[in-house]
This record gives C-alpha cells, sequence and structure tokens, in this order.
C-alpha cells in the first residue's frame, strides 16, 4: 500500500498540533539524556525521569496520531527540539538535581500557559485536537509540581537555568506557530 504524501498544516489548530507534537520530540530527549546522566550521577532520580519519559512518550503519540489521521507532516523544528533536548538534558542531568527540576519547571511552566491558551481556541474550532491537549495536561502538570517541590532552597545558578529555558521554550513555540511562506 502506497501511503499518501503528507501536507502542511493549514489551519491554526493544525499548526498547534504540530508544534505539540515537536515540543513532546523534545521533552522525551530531554528526559532521555537526563536518564543517562543520572545512572552514574544522582540514580535516585532516574524512577521519576523514567515515568516522565513515558508520559512524553504517550504524549507525543497522541500528537502524532492525530497529525497522521489528517496526513499532516510533522513540524520543521521536530528534529530541532529533539537535538536541542538532547543537549539541555544531558547538560542538566550532569549538573544534578536542581538542574534538572529547574529544567523540568521551567519547560512546564510555559508548556501549561501554552495548552491552556490552546484549549479556550481548539474547544471551539477543533473538538479532537482538544481532546487530544486535554488528554496530556494532567500529566505535564504533575511534572510541574514535582520539579517545583524539588526546587526548595534555589540559588542563583537554578534560577538562572529557569529564565534560559523558559525564554527557549518560548522561543522554540513561538518559531513553530508562525505561519511560514512556503510549507
Amino acid at each position: 500500500m502506497i501511503k499518501p504524501k503528507t501536507r502542511p498544516a493549514k489551519t491554526t489548530n493544525e499548526r498547534m498540533i504540530k508544534v505539540n507534537h515537536a515540543g513532546e520530540n523534545g521533552a522525551v530527549s530531554i528526559y532521555r539524556a537526563q536518564s543517562w546522566m543520572v545512572r552514574w550521577r544522582t540514580p535516585k532520580l532516574l524512577p521519576q525521569i523514567l515515568e516522565n519519559l513515558t508520559h512524553e512518550k504517550q504524549h507525543r503519540e497522541i500528537f502524532k496520531a492525530y497529525l497522521a489521521k489528517r496526513n499532516i507532516r510533522r513540524c520543521v523544528s521536530y528534529h530541532l527540539c529533539g537535538i536541542g533536548g538532547t543537549f539541555l538534558g544531558l547538560v542538566t542531568g550532569i549538573i544534578g538535581g536542581k538542574a534538572i527540576a529547574a529544567t523540568t519547571y521551567a519547560v512546564e511552566s510555559v508548556v501549561l500557559q501554552h495548552l491552556e491558551t490552546q484549549l479556550a481556541y481548539l474547544q471551539i474550532h477543533d473538538l479532537e485536537a482538544y481532546e487530544a491537549v486535554c488528554l496530556i495536561i494532567a500529566d505535564e502538570q504533575a511534572h510541574h509540581d514535582q520539579a517545583l517541590l524539588a526546587l526548595k532552597g534555589t540559588n542563583f545558578w537554578t534560577r538562572g537555568i529557569i529564565k534560559i529555558v523558559r525564554l527557549s521554550t518560548e522561543f522554540v513555540i513561538r518559531f513553530g506557530m508562525r505561519s511560514p511562506l512556503k510549507n
């Protein structure tokens, strides 16, 4: 059977899901790289990292299924998110637990705001996309809340990581959501 050629996203809701899919790929890459580092740096964190990794893989599959059903090609930033996530995961995994918590907290803070904005739009324009986003919010909130608890006693470095990761996450979302001239 010949698979039909994928098409660019045509609507805002399709672009939202493409960006979410790319972001989940970045999250998978962050947790995967962190899991490599915590095995020797802080092994007690491994079960939580692996649980978060499992959630993010499930989220990526939810958005992948949405895109496949509509024959929409993935976001141009998909692989960039993966590369950036791997780098961020390696660096923060080497630094240790506070850096891992700061990264998770920063990413999830931005992602949760982004998803809440999406829900308001998608509830009106695309109920299937709305339902896909609803499926992941509880996990993302749990990751955020766990990271926040682990951040007690933050210092200059963790506040710096939070600021840099937040700005980077916001940039990636804006980059993915831009209206391309050609797709």
